[in-house]
């Protein structure tokens, strides 16, 4: 029974590590942060409660990133924006690397609903 639970716990890690990965590669090919939230819709609720944390962080990782990606749209005709698409680009990789971290040394997020990192 146990080694079942190990299994369940490593591949609901690998799958949220695959979505800290995805997010990473939509700097460059921005659809795959999309696949990467579905996937961490899905994964969520099956997940042990640590790894549910890291799903939770995504998720929130996803929207926030996208609002404030879109305030640097808005503000990019006034210049700022360009900053603030810039902080974004930061904030993501800052998190990614956080969450990924995390989850190397199998500890939860430490505070999932954080705006910033």
């Amino acid at each position: 029974m146990n080694e079942t639970a190990g299994q369940e716990n490593a591949s609901s890690a690998s799958n949220a590590k695959i979505i800290y990965i995805l997010y990473l590669v939509s700097i460059i090919f921005g659809l795959t942060s999309i696949v990467g939230l579905i996937m961490a819709y899905i994964y969520k609720s099956d997940a042990p409660e640590w790894v549910q944390t890291h799903y939770r962080f995504q998720i929130r990782t996803f929207w926030i990133g996208l609002l404030y990606g879109f305030i640097g749209v808005v503000l990019s005709f006034f210049v700022i924006g360009y900053l603030v698409l810039l902080f974004v680009l930061i904030w993501l990789i800052v998190r990614c690397v956080k969450g990924l971290k995390a989850l190397d040394q199998k500890q939860p997020v430490a505070d999932p609903a954080s705006w910033m990192f």
